[in-house]
C-alpha cells in the first residue's frame, strides 16, 4: 500500500511522458517476475520475510503505473460514444474478479502454497500480451509536451470546483467507508458467526456492484453528475446505520448488496467528468492524483476504526462511521458547484 501511494504521482507523470503501452508492458512483466519469484522460491522451500516484503513493494509501486497506462489506453481505443457503456462493462468486469478472486485464492493455495503466486505472474503475463498486441491510435499530442511536473494533476484539480469538490467528497467517503469490511468482521465475529458467513456477507458488496452495473447509464440519463454524488452519499447514511441492527450475516449481506449498487455509477461518473474535461497531455497526471487523493485516508480511516473497535462496541462504530459519511453529505450538499453540476457536451 505504502509503494502504491508514493508511486501515484511519478506514475501519471511518466503516463503523459513517455509511450504508455510500453509504460503498460514494463509495468506488467515487473509484477509478472515479481510473483514469479515468490513461486520459486516456495517451491524451493526458501522463502523469506524481507523477500515477501520486497516482492510486495514492487508489485505496489508497479501497480499505479500499470493502472495508470492501462485506463488511458482504454480510453485511446473507445470512441468517445461508447466509453460510458466501456466503463459499464469495465465495472462488470471488476466486480466479477472481486467475487472470484479471494475464494479461487484460497482454492490455488490450499493446492500447494506456490500455485497462487504462479497463477498471479501467469495473468501478469497474459495482460503483457494483451498490452502488445492491442492496437493503439497515434496519440494527439506528443509525449514530449507533457513537462509541466509532476504535481500538474493535483493542481489541476484543485483549479476546477467541480473537481476539486468530487474528489473531496468521495475521498471523505472512502476514509469513513473502506473500514465498513473490518468493522463488519468484528460485530460478526462477535456474534460467533462462522468465517464462511462472514465472507459470503462481505461478498454482497461485489453482488451490489454487479447488480448496479447495468444501472449506470439510466442513472446518468436521470441525474445530474453532482445530484448523483450526493444522493448516493446520503443514501449510505441509513444504510451504515442498518449494519448495527443484530440480525445476523444474512442481513449484513443484504445491506452490503444495496451498499455495493450505485458505487459502479459513481465510479464511472468521476471517470467520465476527468476524461471529458482534462487535456489528454495531462490525464494521465490528473487520473494518478485523483487515484492517490482517493486511497490517501484509506489506512487513516482504517487505523481510526480499528481504535474505535477497541474502546467502542461494533455498532457504536457503525453509528460514527454513518456519522462521518452524513458530514460528508452535508459537505456536498453545501457546494453549489455540485449541486448544479451537468454532464460534459463533449
Amino acid at each position: 500500500m505504502l509503494g502504491t501511494l508514493v508511486a501515484g504521482l511519478p506514475a501519471g507523470h511518466v503516463a503523459d511522458r513517455f509511450d504508455r503501452r510500453r509504460v503498460l508492458v514494463l509495468a506488467e512483466a515487473a509484477r509478472a517476475v515479481a510473483a514469479a519469484t515468490i513461486a520459486i522460491a516456495l517451491a524451493a522451500h526458501h522463502l523469506t520475510l524481507a523477500h515477501t516484503l520486497v516482492v510486495a513493494a514492487v508489485l505496489g509501486t508497479a501497480s499505479p503505473f500499470g493502472s495508470t497506462a492501462r485506463m488511458l489506453l482504454v480510453r485511446a481505443v473507445v470512441p468517445a460514444e461508447q466509453l460510458t457503456a466501456a466503463l459499464t462493462q469495465e465495472q462488470v468486469r471488476n466486480n466479477v474478479t472481486q467475487l472470484a478472486g479471494p475464494p479461487l485464492g484460497g482454492f490455488l493455495y490450499g493446492l500447494r502454497p506456490m500455485v497462487p503466486f504462479l497463477f498471479s505472474a501467469i495473468t501478469f503475463t497474459v495482460s503483457l500480451a494483451c498490452a502488445l498486441i492491442v492496437r493503439v491510435p497515434a496519440r494527439t499530442v506528443e509525449p514530449s509536451q507533457a513537462r509541466t511536473g509532476i504535481l500538474t494533476g493535483i493542481r489541476t484539480i484543485w483549479a476546477s470546483p467541480l473537481l476539486r469538490a468530487a474528489t473531496i467528497l468521495v475521498a471523505a467517503m472512502n476514509t469513513v467507508g473502506a473500514p465498513l469490511t473490518l468493522v463488519v468482521t468484528v460485530i460478526l465475529r462477535r456474534q460467533g458467526v462462522p468465517p464462511t458467513l462472514i465472507g459470503v456477507a462481505l461478498a454482497g458488496f461485489a453482488v451490489g456492484g454487479l447488480l448496479g452495473a447495468p444501472l449506470i447509464r439510466p442513472l446518468h440519463r436521470r441525474f445530474g453528475p453532482g445530484a448523483l454524488l450526493i444522493g448516493v452519499t446520503l443514501i449510505h447514511v441509513p444504510l451504515f446505520a442498518a449494519v448495527a441492527l443484530p440480525w445476523g450475516p444474512w442481513w449484513i449481506a443484504l445491506v452490503m448488496v444495496v451498499s455495493g449498487i450505485g458505487i459502479p455509477a459513481l465510479q464511472v461518473l468521476v471517470d467520465v467528468l476527468i476524461f471529458r474535461q482534462v487535456p489528454d497531455e495531462q490525464r494521465g497526471r490528473v487520473i494518478a492524483a485523483v487515484i492517490t487523493l482517493f486511497g490517501i485516508g484509506i489506512p487513516v480511516g482504517t487505523a481510526a476504526a480499528g481504535l474505535l473497535l477497541q474502546y467502542l462496541t461494533g455498532p457504536q462504530a457503525v453509528f460514527v462511521l454513518a456519522g462521518g459519511i452524513a458530514l460528508s453529505g452535508l459537505y456536498a450538499v453545501t457546494r453549489p458547484e455540485l449541486r448544479t453540476a451537468q454532464w460534459p457536451q463533449d
